[in-house]
């Protein structure tokens, strides 16, 4: 029993801490990745495309060794550091499972992203016509209630403690009670559920997150994220045992401080209240956390303003793709773990009844997505495989009864997370997420605007933005250039504007005018983003470099619903109007050929690379291609604003 509880339980009107239930064991089993409908669901199809000759550098965002490099939270180092990982940013070194008897990393198993017509062609064969969904509708339509309303347990508990229940560990937050208050803490109306009454509402222990996202997953990518945060109850309560709502906001801003380096050597070395025995770590989430992460389609109208058709800011729509959620179920200590424990071929550990998977660095990790009619499932371990390539870390696990479970992980994550390590500053960190300060155009299919202007990246000393426009060509995370911000930099970027020259276009039919064209944009990009042209009047964003207009949005929305239709989610679920050129080979003298030794012809779709035939090397069956990136930075998310974070 917790310190509190034995201390004050005396105290008729002071609330006992809630003992955990008894409860099931989460238990679950170890499965081959190798069997698994995409054995490599952790490579995501984004690390199969062309760099440019390498200005497209998306992969810094993921390959780093920076926070690694000093074990901030982090101990995937994927920059060159490690000899067992390589430099990821160089080369193609996709591993192999079970190499030779299971196919390798090199060869992009992304069919939906890759062949968006074989997509179609699974849908025809429902019978189902795409040009005639309303996508408007379909968007503005809530999945997320339902759900909510299958999780098993009491609300305050993390764990809904039903043994194979599919909802068993759906996070507890509930949407009736959101949006969040101007504090960002989640209140409801009715006592159901929630800690206590802080005078305006009943405390759930929720709090949302507003954070600054990466130049790669802007709502132009056709998603956004909600993220909301909740620390054990003894967080919540004074030293005299109390709920408190000033002690449990004063330990949610010292956990902030902890993920995004900023503590001082005046910095509390516990947390305060009821969690006094808590030790403050630097870049580490104390055991209990959760974090719950909607995941919504964009719907361009939803600012947060009165009258929008959602109750979610930033271009959140009603409708969700998938709802996450993470629970810190042991300790992770980047000190006492690196990938040298890696084993590649390591099985997953995950439970496919109850939907969730062991992230092999301390946390539990579960998911949601919509099945062929739109309301949510639970993800297969093949589909969560993915959550772990990007949510994961290294370290050892004795518990398991000595089997390696599957590890994975990037070099840019924080104990694992992406999101509150980039949080905004003071009040503006603490609500709804809102992209940036999203607002909506006035006119049909405009473009919105943003509240806030450029952080600047702490490792780099320049703007995050204007750093990723510089390093990434293609303003996307797939290098596809999406068709809205095309049109705009063709307006902007004119030789009659005083630029050296006017915005090329690609051209496909030639490899060494198609790199030309590319090195020719990367320069006027850097040009763009000299004269402040990535800025509006106000000194924000350019909404045009982050929203879509509506037309745009429900095309992606459609495209996506292709993949929902067909549940083909272990296939790609970034899908195109036709295969980018990003995946198309365009290559000179820096050339590759297909595994079999066929040659690639210009503006062929890349459907594998080259790997290491030696049988007696260390790296038989990894890839061997360059990327065509000579140097990357050491890339770290961590970011400071100069002035004011809203500029409306």
């Amino acid at each position: 029993m917790l310190r509190a509880l034995i201390v004050f339980t005396a105290l008729a009107a002071v609330p006992a801490l809630a003992e955990d239930p008894p409860r099931p064991p989460l238990k679950g089993a170890h499965l081959s990745r190798a069997q698994m409908p995409n054995p490599y669901a952790h490579i995501p199809a984004q690390c199969h495309v062309e760099t440019a000759g390498g200005t497209q550098n998306a992969c810094q965002y993921c390959h780093t060794d920076g926070l690694a490099g000093r074990r901030f939270g982090n101990n995937v180092p994927q920059r060159g550091a490690s000899n067992v990982l390589g430099d990821l940013t160089a080369d193609y070194a996709f591993a192999a499972i079970n190499w030779p008897f299971t196919p390798n990393g090199s060869i992009n198993p992304w069919e939906n992203t890759l062949h968006p017509e074989r997509l179609d062609a699974a849908l025809a064969a429902t019978g189902q016509d795409a040009a005639a969904w309303d996508m408007a509708a379909w968007v503005r339509q809530d999945n997320w209630t339902a759900a909510r309303a299958r999780r098993p347990g009491d609300p305050r508990q993390w764990d809904g403690a039903r043994l194979d229940d599919p909802f068993r560990l759906f996070p507890a937050l509930n949407p009736a009670d959101l949006p969040a208050g101007d504090d960002g803490f989640v209140r409801s109306a009715t006592p159901a559920g929630a800690f206590f009454d802080d005078g305006r509402g009943w405390i759930t222990g929720w709090r949302s997150v507003n954070f600054t996202p990466y130049g790669i997953f802007t709502p132009l990518t056709g998603s956004v994220s909600g993220i909301y945060v909740r620390l054990p109850e003894r967080f919540m309560r004074d030293a005299g045992g109390r709920f408190d709502l000033a002690t449990y906001a004063a330990n949610l801003d010292l956990l902030s401080q902890a993920v995004q380096d900023r503590l001082t050597d005046a910095s509390p070395r516990t947390y305060a209240g009821g969690a006094a025995d808590d030790p403050v770590l630097p870049g580490i989430y104390p055991i209990g956390t959760e974090f719950a992460h909607p995941l919504h389609y964009v719907d361009v109208a939803a600012d947060g303003s009165k009258g929008a058709p959602s109750r979610y800011p930033g271009a959140r729509a009603e409708r969700v793709k998938e709802i996450r959620y993470m629970y810190k179920i042991r300790r992770f200590d980047p000190e006492y773990g690196g990938p040298q424990m890696k084993e590649e071929s390591a099985p997953a550990y995950a439970n496919s009844r109850e939907g969730w998977i062991d992230n092999g660095a301390g946390w539990m990790l579960a998911g949601w997505i919509e099945d062929a009619g739109g309301d949510l499932r639970p993800q297969t371990p093949s589909e969560l495989v993915q959550c772990v390539g990007c949510h994961s870390g290294h370290m050892p696990q004795p518990e398991t009864g000595g089997w390696p479970d599957f590890q994975s992980g990037v070099g840019v994550t924080v104990d694992s997370t992406w999101a509150l390590p980039r949080r905004l500053p003071g009040a503006d960190g603490w609500r709804e997420m809102d992209s940036m300060g999203y607002r909506a155009p006035p006119e049909d299919d405009g473009i919105g605007t943003a509240g806030r202007s450029d952080p600047v990246n702490r490792k780099l000393g320049v703007g995050e933005f204007r750093h990723f426009l510089e390093s990434v060509v293609g303003v996307s995370l797939y290098g596809d250039m999406p068709a809205s911000v095309e049109r705009w930099l063709a307006a902007t970027i004119r030789a009659d504007a005083g630029y050296s020259a006017d915005w090329p276009r690609l051209p496909l039919d030639d490899a060494a005018a198609y790199q030309a064209a590319q090195a020719a944009r990367a320069t006027l990009l850097r040009e763009l983003t000299a004269r402040g042209g990535y800025l509006d009047a106000r000194g924000n964003l350019q909404g045009a470099l982050l929203y879509p207009p509506e037309s745009q949005a429900l095309e992606a929305a459609r495209r996506y619903r292709k993949v929902v239709a067909t549940q083909r989610h272990d296939f790609g679920k970034d899908v195109f109007p036709a295969t980018p050129a990003s995946f198309r080979y365009f290559r000179t003298d820096d050339g590759f050929a297909h595994q079999d030794g066929r040659a690639y012809r210009v503006g062929e779709v890349i459907t594998d690379r080259e790997i290491d035939g030696d049988r007696v090397s260390l790296t038989w069956g990894v890839g061997i291609t360059p990327t065509g990136i000579d140097d990357s930075p050491d890339y770290e998310p961590l970011l400071d604003w100069l002035e004011g974070v809203d500029n409306d």
